[in-house]
């Protein structure tokens, strides 16, 4: 379905169900029940579910990659164990490392082809699953989205965190780190901003929840590239104090708003996405952290 046909009452009650306890059923339901213009609500609904076999663009075999599967100790997570995707470019390194943050899901196949791109433009890449403690993503969202919710969410920060140092010190990475991520995961990046500090050589958080402390902001070393969406009212609310504490210490950072973009304008496996937008904040993306991590 095309996207533009797709009602905006229906796009808002989708974000909803991504950001909420509400289910699948409940999402359809809910949906069925909306008076819209040029078509069924039901059917706008069900186009909004991702599809991830169709999104992918580079493959698991690709020849410019190395892809697998690593356990590393996470020590004060929620099992002390994590897994995540580690994709290599072709050819021996080392290489700039980049953190690829999943949203409030799990590692999902849309996560783990991003951690592929990183790696095709010449990155280390670590996609972390933070539901590896509690049996990995389970192969579907709704799932997914249940399972990340009955963690424990310091105690997963510390798992993300020990990924972050992980890769780092990655026989493979040049030792300069870089994170990106998604919603939960763009929020993940600026925590890891301000846990490791000058530990952290680039972070890209896409619309991402902020710090919610000045102290904490304070403590920022790394250069920022964050990314907005324009109807985005729940993470756009808190950019202005974001932006006005990151200069006030002087923290380097570029903003930059998406227009006529909604919160996940990234994720090519919904309607959300939005083509132009997501390739030009991908590829400032990629040259912000060729310029920091090289």
């Amino acid at each position: 379905m095309d996207k533009h046909k797709i009602d905006p009452q229906v796009y808002d009650l989708y974000d909803e169900y991504c950001h909420s306890n509400m289910e699948r059923r409940e999402f359809l339901r809910r949906a069925a029940a909306l008076v819209v213009v040029g078509g069924s609500a039901l059917a706008m609904a069900q186009a909004m579910l991702p599809r991830y076999a169709r999104a992918q663009t580079i493959s698991f075999t690709d020849k410019r990659i190395k892809a697998r599967y690593v356990t590393y100790d996470s020590p004060g997570g929620n099992s002390g164990k994590m897994r995540g995707y580690l994709v290599q470019p072709a050819g021996a390194g080392p290489f700039p490392a980049v953190l690829v943050v999943h949203e409030n899901r799990g590692l999902n196949p849309h996560i783990e082809d991003v951690a592929r791109r990183a790696a095709v433009a010449g990155f280390l890449a670590l996609a972390p699953d933070g539901l590896s403690p509690i049996g990995g993503y389970p192969g579907n969202d709704d799932d997914g989205k249940k399972m990340q919710r009955s963690l424990d969410r310091g105690k997963l920060r510390t798992d993300l965190l020990n990924s972050a140092r992980y890769l780092k010190a990655h026989e493979l990475s040049n030792k300069k780190l870089g994170a990106t991520g998604f919603c939960f995961g763009g929020g993940v990046v600026n925590f890891l901003a301000v846990q490791m500090g000058s530990d952290l050589s680039a972070g890209v958080p896409f619309y991402g929840s902020a710090p919610k402390s000045a102290d904490d902001i304070a403590k920022i070393k790394a250069p920022l590239l964050i990314h907005y969406a324009e109807n985005d009212p729940r993470i756009n609310k808190q950019a202005p104090a974001y932006e006005a504490a990151l200069k006030a210490n002087g923290v380097p950072f570029e903003a930059h708003v998406y227009p006529g973009t909604r919160h996940g304008f990234h994720n090519n496996s919904t309607p959300r996405y939005d083509e132009a937008a997501a390739k030009l904040a991908w590829e400032r993306t990629v040259a912000f952290f060729k310029k920091h991590l090289s």
